[in-house]
């Protein structure tokens, strides 16, 4: 397959595009390497991937309608894995704009490039922050999910309306993955495993939101990865039992499906923190902080219709990945 990976220098991004190059498959990367955080990190990655030779790279930004028009054009792929958007819950509240111009604007113009070339099939990164005010967990792909409480969940939601409608109007084949707070190797520097994991090998405080009382569902990479090949390599049916009087959120009558990705095994935020003071062999100076605005108390997945779909859930034990991380981490930064 000739696969096209937007966001290809990030953290998923990365990752997904390493896995796809270890089978064979072409991948284009594309990526416009802002500096939401150090883009040294991102220059690593694509480091990494540029030693393939079946791996090639443009810098753009999915919201420049022109360059994703001729990105299109002078390629013919076969499948999309969207996972270009502006990250990150707390920083919608500091800056919303650029949530509409790379999370909508630029998913539009993912759209219309898979729509007019004939695309197999596009798979997108939603995100469990969709479900915002929900409390009944599991989180499933059935429930309504009609109440986020930050923007960048509800340009999330807005991206599967959309995917929706374009498979309704054009019969594209679109999938939405719900992510569960991903972390491991090469993770995002924002993310709180790396800010623990700097705080308690440096010996400075480091901040536990809502007092410590979170649960995460935290779902390691490599489980997310193989998530989204599969389901890369399942385009969706349509629902030959959908009914309008009861519609069901997870499916539809065309080609469009949304899956949860998340490790179905929730963590106490503080039994997290234990876990990656066992691998760094230190204990951790907490400083406990109220709840931030935007944030949910707790995640949990239900994957069972992701497993049912195409045999297989995420398995990694929080002690394996953060290890991984932790090697991986005190190897980069030499520590």
């Amino acid at each position: 397959m000739n696969v096209l990976v937007t966001g290809a220098a990030g953290f998923i991004g990365f990752h997904v595009s390493k896995y796809l190059l270890a089978r064979g498959d072409s991948v284009v990367g594309v990526d416009n390497i802002n500096d939401y955080y150090d883009p040294n990190i991102k220059l690593g990655r694509l480091d990494m991937l540029k030693a393939d030779d079946k791996f090639s790279f443009h810098k753009i930004d999915i919201s420049n309608k022109e360059d994703m028009e001729k990105l299109f054009a002078n390629n013919k792929f076969d499948g999309v894995i969207n996972l270009a958007a502006q990250a990150g819950v707390r920083y919608s509240l500091e800056n919303p704009h650029v949530y509409m111009e790379s999370n909508i604007v630029g998913f539009l113009n993912i759209l219309e490039g898979v729509r007019h070339n004939n695309i197999e099939h596009l798979v997108y990164a939603s995100s469990s922050s969709v479900y915002g005010a929900n409390t009944l967990q599991p989180f499933s792909e059935h429930h309504n999910i009609d109440h986020p409480v930050s923007l960048y969940a509800a340009s999330k939601k807005a991206n599967e309306l959309m995917a929706h409608s374009y498979s309704h109007l054009y019969g594209m084949k679109t999938t939405g993955l719900r992510f569960f707070t991903v972390y491991g190797p090469w993770g995002r520097p924002d993310m709180a495993l790396f800010l623990f994991a700097k705080g308690i090998l440096e010996e400075e405080p480091i901040n536990i939101f809502n007092n410590g009382d979170m649960i995460r569902d935290f779902t390691y990479i490599d489980d997310i990865v193989e998530g989204i090949v599969r389901v890369l390599d399942n385009p969706p049916q349509g629902n030959p039992n959908w009914d309008g009087d009861k519609p069901d959120p997870a499916t539809s009558y065309t080609n469009y499906r949304v899956f949860n990705i998340g490790n179905n095994n929730p963590v106490k935020l503080m039994d997290f923190v234990e876990a990656i003071e066992n691998a760094a062999g230190k204990k951790a100076i907490k400083n406990f902080m109220p709840m931030q605005p935007g944030d949910v108390p707790s995640t949990c997945a239900d994957v069972s219709e992701l497993e049912e779909a195409v045999g297989f859930k995420p398995n990694t034990s929080i002690q394996t990945g953060i290890d991984n991380f932790m090697a991986w981490y005190k190897e980069y930064f030499n520590k």
